[in-house]
């Protein structure tokens, strides 16, 4: 397995958010969140293909946030969620940032509390804002 810092192409990405059931979005979604991003982590097997990347957001001084851990299926419980997000971590604390938020999905919590992620209080949750017209 292959990590860098180096963002995937939009159609790479677009492809694993499909693969994974994340959701299928036009190209230039992905083009547009990429390019938004603080830092993006992609993990590469060894014949280059994508199989998994995680992407921080960011004010580059107080908080950043872990907007999204995708693992391609076939490569899931070998330690790529977990080595792309140690080195998420890193590089926002190289960059100066030490406050490494997240919202883990329904049934994820465990995998981020086991690389050192605790849960907020339950008088301090998470929030998302209604989809109110």
């Amino acid at each position: 397995m292959r990590y860098s810092l180096e963002a995937p192409t939009a159609a790479e990405f677009a492809a694993l958010y499909a693969e994974t059931g994340w959701g299928e979005w036009p190209l230039d979604t992905f083009e547009r969140a990429l390019s938004g991003s603080w830092a993006v982590c992609a993990a590469r097997a060894d014949d280059g293909a994508l199989v998994g990347v995680g992407r921080l957001i960011s004010d580059g001084a107080l908080h950043a946030f872990v907007t999204e851990m995708i693992v391609a299926a076939g490569a899931r419980g070998g330690g790529v969620g977990a080595e792309i997000l140690r080195r998420l971590v890193a590089e926002a604390r190289r960059r100066g940032v030490h406050d490494v938020q997240l919202f883990a999905a329904r049934g994820r919590a465990a995998f981020y509390e086991r690389n050192g992620f605790v849960p907020r209080p339950a008088d301090g949750p998470g929030m998302d804002l209604a989809d109110i017209p």
